[in-house]
Protein backbone atom coordinates (compact mmCIF):
# COMPACT_ATOMS: atom_id res chain seq x y z
CA UNK A 1 0.00 0.00 0.00
CA UNK A 2 1.27 3.44 -0.80
CA UNK A 3 0.62 6.45 1.39
CA UNK A 4 -2.54 7.55 -0.46
CA UNK A 5 -4.08 4.07 -0.20
CA UNK A 6 -3.27 3.93 3.51
CA UNK A 7 -4.86 7.31 4.21
CA UNK A 8 -7.93 6.32 2.19
CA UNK A 9 -8.17 3.03 4.11
CA UNK A 10 -7.86 4.82 7.46
CA UNK A 11 -10.57 7.32 6.47
CA UNK A 12 -12.98 4.60 5.31
CA UNK A 13 -12.37 2.50 8.44
CA UNK A 14 -12.91 5.58 10.61
CA UNK A 15 -16.31 6.05 8.97
CA UNK A 16 -17.13 2.36 9.44
CA UNK A 17 -16.21 2.52 13.14
CA UNK A 18 -18.39 5.60 13.65
CA UNK A 19 -21.39 3.97 11.97
CA UNK A 20 -21.06 0.51 13.53
CA UNK A 21 -23.24 -0.69 16.37
CA UNK A 22 -20.64 -3.15 17.64
CA UNK A 23 -17.02 -3.94 16.93
CA UNK A 24 -15.38 -7.27 17.79
CA UNK A 25 -11.60 -7.78 17.79
CA UNK A 26 -10.17 -11.30 17.55
CA UNK A 27 -6.95 -13.17 16.85
CA UNK A 28 -7.06 -15.31 13.75
CA UNK A 29 -3.67 -17.06 13.87
CA UNK A 30 -3.89 -20.45 12.21
CA UNK A 31 -7.10 -19.90 10.26
CA UNK A 32 -6.95 -21.13 6.70
CA UNK A 33 -8.04 -19.08 3.73
CA UNK A 34 -11.14 -21.26 3.45
CA UNK A 35 -11.99 -20.61 7.11
CA UNK A 36 -11.59 -16.85 6.63
CA UNK A 37 -13.76 -17.00 3.51
CA UNK A 38 -16.44 -18.87 5.44
CA UNK A 39 -16.33 -16.31 8.25
CA UNK A 40 -16.49 -13.40 5.82
CA UNK A 41 -19.38 -14.97 3.89
CA UNK A 42 -21.45 -15.69 7.00
CA UNK A 43 -20.78 -12.20 8.35
CA UNK A 44 -21.70 -10.58 5.04
CA UNK A 45 -24.88 -12.65 4.79
CA UNK A 46 -25.93 -11.43 8.25
CA UNK A 47 -25.16 -7.80 7.39
CA UNK A 48 -21.73 -7.40 9.00
CA UNK A 49 -18.16 -7.09 7.80
CA UNK A 50 -14.85 -8.77 8.66
CA UNK A 51 -11.58 -7.03 7.86
CA UNK A 52 -7.95 -7.78 8.50
CA UNK A 53 -5.92 -4.61 8.87
CA UNK A 54 -2.50 -3.64 10.06
CA UNK A 55 -2.71 -2.80 13.74
CA UNK A 56 -1.11 0.59 13.23
CA UNK A 57 -3.67 1.54 10.58
CA UNK A 58 -6.56 0.23 12.68
CA UNK A 59 -5.40 2.31 15.66
CA UNK A 60 -5.23 5.39 13.44
CA UNK A 61 -8.75 4.67 12.16
CA UNK A 62 -10.05 4.38 15.72
CA UNK A 63 -8.96 7.90 16.60
CA UNK A 64 -11.88 10.27 17.04
CA UNK A 65 -14.52 7.52 17.28
CA UNK A 66 -16.56 6.24 20.21
CA UNK A 67 -14.71 2.91 20.04
CA UNK A 68 -11.23 4.45 20.35
CA UNK A 69 -10.81 2.83 23.78
CA UNK A 70 -10.27 -0.64 22.25
CA UNK A 71 -7.01 0.31 20.54
CA UNK A 72 -5.02 -1.68 23.12
CA UNK A 73 -6.59 -4.91 21.76
CA UNK A 74 -4.71 -4.54 18.48
CA UNK A 75 -1.63 -6.67 19.13
CA UNK A 76 -0.63 -9.64 17.03
CA UNK A 77 -2.68 -10.95 14.13
CA UNK A 78 -6.05 -9.32 14.65
CA UNK A 79 -9.20 -9.08 12.65
CA UNK A 80 -12.08 -6.68 13.06
CA UNK A 81 -15.73 -7.69 12.80
CA UNK A 82 -18.36 -4.98 12.84
CA UNK A 83 -22.00 -4.46 11.95
CA UNK A 84 -24.54 -1.65 11.95
CA UNK A 85 -26.57 -3.29 14.70
CA UNK A 86 -25.12 -4.32 18.05
CA UNK A 87 -25.85 -8.05 17.83
CA UNK A 88 -24.84 -9.31 14.38
CA UNK A 89 -21.03 -9.06 14.58
CA UNK A 90 -20.74 -10.59 18.08
CA UNK A 91 -23.24 -13.35 17.23
CA UNK A 92 -21.48 -14.47 14.04
CA UNK A 93 -18.00 -14.17 15.59
CA UNK A 94 -18.96 -16.21 18.68
CA UNK A 95 -20.74 -18.88 16.59
CA UNK A 96 -17.68 -19.18 14.34
CA UNK A 97 -15.32 -19.32 17.34
CA UNK A 98 -17.36 -22.24 18.73
CA UNK A 99 -16.72 -24.36 15.65
CA UNK A 100 -13.17 -23.13 15.03
CA UNK A 101 -11.01 -22.65 18.12
CA UNK A 102 -8.33 -20.81 16.14
CA UNK A 103 -10.50 -17.68 16.18
CA UNK A 104 -9.90 -16.20 19.63
CA UNK A 105 -12.15 -13.31 20.58
CA UNK A 106 -10.24 -10.63 22.48
CA UNK A 107 -13.05 -8.17 23.18
CA UNK A 108 -14.80 -5.32 21.50
CA UNK A 109 -16.90 -2.25 21.88
CA UNK A 110 -20.47 -1.14 21.57
CA UNK A 111 -20.21 2.60 21.20
CA UNK A 112 -18.41 3.99 24.22
CA UNK A 113 -18.95 0.74 26.15
CA UNK A 114 -15.92 -1.53 26.40
CA UNK A 115 -16.71 -5.24 25.98
CA UNK A 116 -14.58 -8.04 27.34
CA UNK A 117 -14.85 -11.61 26.03
CA UNK A 118 -17.77 -12.50 28.33
CA UNK A 119 -19.67 -9.34 27.37
CA UNK A 120 -19.22 -10.16 23.68
CA UNK A 121 -20.59 -13.66 24.33
CA UNK A 122 -23.53 -12.22 26.29
CA UNK A 123 -24.27 -9.79 23.48
CA UNK A 124 -24.16 -12.68 21.01
CA UNK A 125 -26.82 -14.52 23.03
CA UNK A 126 -29.35 -11.72 22.44
CA UNK A 127 -31.86 -12.12 19.61
CA UNK A 128 -31.11 -10.27 16.39
CA UNK A 129 -33.07 -7.24 15.23
CA UNK A 130 -35.04 -9.35 12.73
CA UNK A 131 -35.95 -11.86 15.43
CA UNK A 132 -37.13 -9.05 17.71
CA UNK A 133 -39.21 -7.56 14.90
CA UNK A 134 -40.81 -10.94 14.26
CA UNK A 135 -41.66 -11.36 17.93
CA UNK A 136 -43.09 -7.84 18.10
CA UNK A 137 -45.27 -8.38 15.03
CA UNK A 138 -46.48 -11.66 16.52
CA UNK A 139 -47.33 -10.00 19.83
CA UNK A 140 -49.18 -7.17 18.08
CA UNK A 141 -51.10 -9.37 15.63
CA UNK A 142 -52.26 -11.89 18.25
CA UNK A 143 -54.53 -9.46 20.16
CA UNK A 144 -55.87 -8.06 16.88
CA UNK A 145 -56.85 -11.52 15.62
CA UNK A 146 -58.47 -12.31 18.95
CA UNK A 147 -60.48 -9.08 18.81
CA UNK A 148 -61.64 -10.00 15.30
CA UNK A 149 -62.70 -13.45 16.54
CA UNK A 150 -64.67 -11.97 19.45
CA UNK A 151 -66.40 -9.44 17.20
CA UNK A 152 -67.27 -12.05 14.59
CA UNK A 153 -68.39 -14.70 17.10
CA UNK A 154 -71.85 -13.16 17.93
CA UNK A 155 -72.65 -12.75 14.23
CA UNK A 156 -71.71 -16.37 13.61
CA UNK A 157 -73.84 -17.52 16.52
CA UNK A 158 -76.81 -15.49 15.26
CA UNK A 159 -76.41 -17.01 11.81
CA UNK A 160 -76.44 -20.50 13.31
CA UNK A 161 -79.55 -19.73 15.37
CA UNK A 162 -81.36 -18.32 12.31
CA UNK A 163 -80.23 -21.34 10.32
CA UNK A 164 -81.59 -23.69 12.99
CA UNK A 165 -84.97 -21.89 13.05
CA UNK A 166 -85.09 -22.03 9.27
CA UNK A 167 -84.45 -25.77 9.26
CA UNK A 168 -87.07 -26.24 12.00
CA UNK A 169 -89.68 -24.32 9.99
CA UNK A 170 -88.90 -26.35 6.85
CA UNK A 171 -89.24 -29.60 8.75
CA UNK A 172 -92.65 -28.61 10.14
Amino acid sequence: MDKAEKSEFVASMNTEFQESGAVVVAHYTGLTVADMSTLRASMKEAGGTVKVAKNRLAKLALQGTDVEHISDLFQGQTLIAYSPDAVTAPKIAVEFAKINEKLVILGGAMGAINLDVNAVKSLAALPSLDELRGRLVGMISTPASRIAQVINAPAGQLARVFGAYGQKDEAA
